[in-house]
């Protein structure tokens, strides 16, 4: 038995070095930042609501770029996607907020104020959306969001990362 565990003591030195040549050669870089997408040629990308999160997080978007959204609703329950600076998200937070104790998503003339800009988009549970979409060009900060009654509370917000081209 003290050979055995000699020869295995002797081996893991070997294996180890093998692990971290196998790690280390060929290994992917960091992942290249997206080229921002055209009226011709929009961006495609991928946001995905789960339930009490959005995926990714952050969501890369370049100001005045074109995208074509593809949401996707992987969860149980009804989501929105809202996308829009703070003030957006606060307008739709206090309109979904009168619908508290309905069925999510049974209130079809839920609205904020014309001046809020932004995009919304509700999704059934498994239900795909495309969108082709113009990310506004201005300063504020992107936030997406859900409100749909209790979800904003539970943290269902991803934060929108600003790509600046060429760098």
């Amino acid at each position: 038995m003290i050979r055995l565990g000699r020869r295995l003591a002797s081996l893991v030195p070997i294996g180890l070095a093998a692990i971290v040549a196998g790690c280390s050669s060929g290994s992917p870089g960091l992942t290249p930042r997206p080229t921002p997408g055209t009226s011709d040629a929009p961006r495609e990308v991928n946001i995905i609501a789960r339930d009490y999160r959005f995926d990714p997080d952050p969501v890369d978007l370049a100001p005045g770029e074109s995208v074509l959204l593809h949401l996707i609703n992987a969860g149980l329950e009804v989501h929105e996607v809202v996308i829009g600076d703070d003030s957006v998200q606060d307008a739709w937070e206090v309109a979904e907020a009168g619908t508290a104790g309905a069925p999510p998503g049974a209130t079809p003339t839920i609205s904020v104020a014309p001046a809020s800009a932004g995009l919304r988009v509700v999704l059934r549970s498994g239900e795909r959306v495309d969108v082709a979409w113009t990310v506004p060009a201005g300063t504020s900060p992107l936030v997406v969001g859900c409100h749909i009654p209790d979800h904003w509370a539970k943290g269902m917000r991803a934060r929108v990362r600003t790509l600046v081209p060429g760098s």
